[in-house]
């Protein structure tokens, strides 16, 4: 039972904070580094 709440505390946790990643905006911020990253290794960029 103990490992349960543990396992709900760090969910929960994981949770909280992708929702503060998202309301900084940056999920906008590491997919523009993913592109760029992208287009670098295809040699476009």
């Amino acid at each position: 039972m103990k490992q349960r709440r543990i396992l709900f505390a760090l969910l929960a946790l994981g949770a909280a904070l992708l929702a503060v990643g998202c309301a900084q905006g940056q999920p906008a911020t590491v997919l523009a580094k993913a592109i760029t990253v992208c287009l670098e290794c295809i040699g476009i960029g």
